[in-house]
């Protein structure tokens, strides 16, 4: 009986021509295209730098700001007014002033002070900015006391600390990206195909013909499953084609166990998505619901914003979201190479969402109706 009820399934899905296109289209815009557009790196700072030096330093500090990769300049000027008309009119994001007397202040003392205002209506933005000047003043001061020091033959005596990244060494923000957008691509497939599939039949009707058969409610939910696990495993196996040959990312990990914390997790993210069609009586409803339920997921999983920044209610509350576990799950296979050894929190966590969504799938499908 099971087998009739997947061939129906993988025919309506054959026969659906948005389902197919849909499933493609959003697998290459996810992974080719989401991967440039969601690097929260910022860069394109806008700078505007008062330079009432105008000295050899001055100069050869705003060309370093300007050669960093971070910054855009705007302008240079002498005029603290001018910069904050750009500031006003949202040309600028950050000012630099550099003081009168600069260059002679640094000679003879050692220190010079300099400026640094943000535009602080995009916090982030201000924030981050401030924080790469800074450090590019830092480096600045230290290759000048290197310079002076040479010149003076008297050596100062200096700690120097350089970091090296394990497991990303280059910061290439794609390769932290790609694998959570991985799980985000499985999370909507997996969601709504399934949410949609169910009420398509009850607006149809065709739901009565299955109502009135000995068919069980756990071989309808299995066969209801089966095709989009399929579909979703064809999913994540052009996922990650599309990360080798665009971004030449492999995971360091083995491809079994990611396809393993994949199974279960799509096992877990489709009978919630069988759960919300179950308590859903028209299409627009179940979009709706599980709209709801995909944004939560999404937000409280550590994708965007990591879940260390959240305050401690919300780091309690992403306990309880499955997409928490796959996103560190499929990370830690591509970045770390975890093994299954060391992923048995989120493979327990996994299996007990799935054995509950879809438990309660099962048990909440009234065939009667």
């Amino acid at each position: 009986m099971i087998k009739y009820l997947i061939e129906k399934e993988f025919k309506q899905i054959r026969r659906n021509a948005v389902i197919p296109r849909m499933v493609m289209g959003m697998t290459f815009m996810m992974i080719v295209i989401l991967p440039w557009a969601a690097d929260f790196e910022i860069k394109n700072i806008h700078i505007s730098v008062v330079d009432k030096d105008h000295s050899t330093v001055s100069s050869r500090l705003i060309r370093k700001i300007e050669s960093s990769g971070y910054f855009k300049l705007v302008q240079v000027t002498n005029s603290t007014q001018e910069a904050m008309q750009l500031v006003e009119a949202n040309q600028s994001d950050l000012i630099l002033e550099i003081a009168p007397d600069f260059e002679k202040t640094l000679i003879r003392e050692g220190v010079a002070d300099v400026m640094i205002q943000a535009n602080a209506v995009n916090n982030t933005k201000g924030g981050l900015g401030s924080s790469y000047l800074t450090q590019i003043l830092g480096d600045f001061a230290t290759e000048i006391r290197s310079e002076w020091s040479q010149t003076s033959g008297v050596v100062t005596p200096s700690v120097q600390v350089v970091s090296q990244n394990r497991f990303n060494p280059h910061l290439n923000y794609k390769v932290f990206m790609v694998p959570g957008l991985m799980a985000m691509l499985l999370t909507m497939l997996g969601g709504f195909l399934p949410a949609l599939n169910i009420v398509g039949e009850k607006e149809k009707g065709t739901i009565e013909q299955i109502n009135v058969t000995p068919v069980g409610k756990f071989t309808f939910i299995l066969a209801k499953l089966i095709p989009y696990w399929a579909m979703l495993f064809v999913v994540l196996t052009l996922a990650f084609v599309l990360a080798y040959l665009v971004y030449g990312l492999v995971p360091v990990g083995h491809y079994g166990t990611a396809y393993l914390m994949a199974g279960v997790y799509v096992f877990a993210i489709t009978g919630l998505g069988l759960l919300v069609s179950n308590f859903s009586s028209t299409m627009q409803q179940a979009m709706f619901v599980m709209y709801f339920f995909v944004v939560l997921l999404l937000l409280m999983s550590g994708l965007f914003t990591p879940i260390t920044s959240m305050p401690q209610w919300a780091q309690n509350i992403t306990l309880f979201n499955p997409m928490r576990y796959f996103i560190q799950a499929i990370r830690m296979i591509f970045l770390k190479g975890s093994g299954l050894h060391e992923l048995t929190t989120q493979l327990g966590a996994l299996s007990l969402f799935a054995l509950f969504f879809n438990s309660l799938a099962i048990i909440s499908y009234r065939k009667n109706s």
